[in-house]
């Protein structure tokens, strides 16, 4: 994989310059069960020294999927029910933000069930599939018992509800309307140089950690190492890996 990493670099070098401090967390979707994966993801969270907000959908777990994961690189948090798509036509995917009666009681029967299956490893850390939801289950979530909510993109505020905490992802390196394989490298480091320029300009809020975005179920070979060069590249330049507990 070819790719010119100095725009990252630079970015970094002027947080760097400003003392402003980049903050920064990896969370990868769709999770269900032990797979070899699973198994490389956790090997490259733990030789990159970053742990992983691993991603669970609460009603196809496997049972032994709690026993396989190392707790100091893997935090499970809930992603969504079922994965079920609810949208309506013309709309995009999504299970929590087509307005629906059950959208809510299955929030509370998904941190009900990763509860029961991670017991406190689980970090109460909602993240809707397709990362859509609407405001009213967005309300109803610090109720459940949910502290934190994850989507796509640069938050526009530290809470998106009362008691809940935005933390949301900004580099997905999956090209999904395309071939499903690895974006341009370059087009990927641009992006996260111009988060971090936009954070040291104060355009985006600077105080939420830089989210990486991966699928490790889907990765091809190319994605797998553009991901553990973009996370030692972030490391290098000063940024210091998050959890909900660095906060804490």
């Amino acid at each position: 994989m070819s790719a010119d990493w100095t725009p990252l670099r630079h970015a970094l070098v002027a947080c760097r310059a400003q003392n402003i401090a980049v903050p920064f967390w990896w969370r990868d979707d769709d999770a269900v069960a032990p797979t070899p994966a699973l198994d490389r993801l956790t090997d490259m969270a733990r030789a990159c020294g970053v742990p992983v907000h691993l991603a669970v959908i609460p009603s196809l777990a496997d049972p032994q999927l709690a026993r396989a994961l190392d707790p100091a690189w893997m935090r499970p948090v809930v992603h969504g029910w079922a994965h079920a798509d609810h949208s309506q036509a013309h709309e995009k995917k999504n299970e929590f933000l087509t307005t629906r009666s059950g959208a809510v009681p299955e929030a509370a029967r998904a941190l009900d069930t990763a509860s029961a299956l991670f017991g406190t490893a689980l970090t109460p850390m909602f993240v809707p599939p397709w990362n859509r939801i609407n405001a009213q289950v967005m309300a109803a979530l610090p109720a459940l018992g949910y502290r934190a909510l994850s989507t796509f993109g640069a938050r526009t505020a530290p809470l998106a509800a009362p008691g809940l905490t935005q933390i949301n992802t900004h580099i997905d390196p999956i090209w999904w309307r395309g071939s499903r394989d690895l974006v341009d490298p370059d087009q990927l480091i641009t992006q996260a140089a111009a988060h971090l320029d936009a954070r040291r300009q104060g355009d985006e809020d600077g105080h939420e950690p830089l989210g990486l975005l991966t699928h490790h179920l889907v990765h091809s070979p190319q994605i797998w190492a553009f991901v553990q060069r973009f996370v030692q590249e972030m490391q290098d330049g000063g940024a210091a890996p998050w959890t909900m507990e660095t906060d804490e």
